[in-house]
């Protein structure tokens, strides 16, 4: 057991108010990825305030603290993540964005608040520290590249033993925990197939080729992929997303497009889906006298919970909310740039129940009217320090 674990009678005074205020600043001035200037520079304002933290910027829109202890040890990695969305937000409260068309939809702002307050409690017994404890701010988990390949890149990583990430999740209630062993979230590719053919008047269309019968017969058949093409037991998802063409009711366009995402997990699924839609768009096309080009690119790679990782967490998880409490939640088909800290060391992702229907909190991540109950913010620091004490201290016992 840890020599010591916060309860909520450990807590500083006033942390609790200040963590609701640092999640609602955040919320107010929401920044999109690769441009958390203001939300970095908030960060490091707060972070350079707790003794004991040596703070620094791994690259210009994310932080990094390291606490250090005074022996020896393992060394863990916390992680938030920062960025908004390009949404209009459609909350009434008082803390709604005041940034037009940027809004934290996702939870990000809740993220970083709880990563904070973790940061000031671990570091309150740096002291009764073995090894390191590093807290990573990552901007940019929204969009491709993502933030945390950069972060990789910049050695954020080099010699940490483990790494825990947590998500707050509208769709289970305030008070659960939501844990998944193996397989949590899966890859999250994008396509594009410009459809080219040759228009005319929509009266004479045996005089065109016309490229919107082409692709709707593309779309049709990219859904053969999964219903009949994949074994059955794969996980795979193909949504077409977007279908843009022509610009008046009496002309077919010489151009359509085509975009849209593919969800899978394991290469073997992934490679096989990526080769399949190149042949059915190539193969409609040919077949019509039009042409394609198709643009396919990677997108994260699945997040895979590490066992022994996980098995920890939940322990922490059913010490701090209680068995029946902590749900084990199925792989799902959205995707998190976590997975490359997952590449580099052991570590797992963990869902904070975040909703609640008695106060009208139901709204789904990336809608204009999501919100999450502020009471998960706690949870989630709890756990963040849990985390800390548990695998930095199960490693000394082994």
């Amino acid at each position: 057991m840890a020599e010591q674990t916060l309860t909520s009678e450990a807590w500083p005074v006033g942390l609790a108010e200040e963590l609701i205020a640092w999640r609602r600043h955040l919320h107010r001035h929401p920044e999109l990825s690769f441009q958390e200037n203001r939300t970095a520079g908030f960060v490091e304002d707060i972070l350079r305030g707790i003794d004991g933290l040596i703070v620094s910027r791994p690259t210009p829109t994310s932080v990094l603290a390291r606490l250090i202890g005074s022996r020896p040890g393992k060394t863990l990695a916390l992680r938030a993540d920062m960025d908004a969305l390009p949404i209009q937000e459609e909350n009434t409260f008082e803390f709604a964005s005041q940034t037009p068309g940027v809004m934290h939809a996702c939870g990000h702002d809740g993220h970083t608040a709880m990563l904070l307050a973790a940061a000031r409690l671990l570091a309150a017994r740096r002291e009764r520290l073995h090894g390191e404890i590093r807290f990573i701010f990552q901007h940019a988990e929204e969009r491709l590249p993502g933030g945390a390949a950069e972060l990789v890149e910049a050695g954020v990583m080099e010699g940490v033993d483990w790494v825990v990430g947590e998500h707050l999740a509208s769709q289970l209630p305030v008070g659960q925990i939501g844990i998944a062993y193996g397989d949590m979230m899966a890859s999250p590719d994008n396509f594009t197939i410009v459809i080219k053919g040759y228009g005319g008047h929509a009266g004479y269309p045996h005089k065109t080729v016309d490229t919107i019968a082409v692709g709707a017969q593309i779309v049709s058949n990219l859904q053969h992929i999964v219903s009949r093409l994949a074994d059955p037991l794969d996980r795979l998802v193909i949504s077409v997303t977007q279908f843009t063409a022509g610009s008046s009711h009496n002309v077919i366009p010489d151009t359509a497009v085509l975009k849209g995402t593919v969800r899978s997990f394991g290469e073997r699924v992934r490679a096989d889906a990526r080769d399949r839609l190149h042949r059915i768009a190539e193969g409609i096309a040919a077949a019509h006298g039009a042409q394609v080009e198709i643009e396919y690119v990677y997108g994260y790679h699945p997040v895979v919970n590490d066992e022994s990782v996980t098995h920890v967490l939940e322990e922490a998880a059913i010490e701090l909310v209680g068995k029946e409490a902590v749900i084990h939640v199925p792989p799902g088909m959205g995707g998190e740039d976590f997975s490359a800290y997952q590449r580099k060391v052991p570590g797992t992702f963990v869902n904070i129940g975040a909703g609640n229907a008695d106060k009208g909190i139901v709204y789904p991540h990336h809608h204009p009217r999501f919100t999450f109950d502020e009471d998960a913010l706690q949870i989630g620091v709890r756990l963040f320090v849990l985390a800390a004490d548990k695998l930095l201290e199960w490693e000394r016992s082994r």
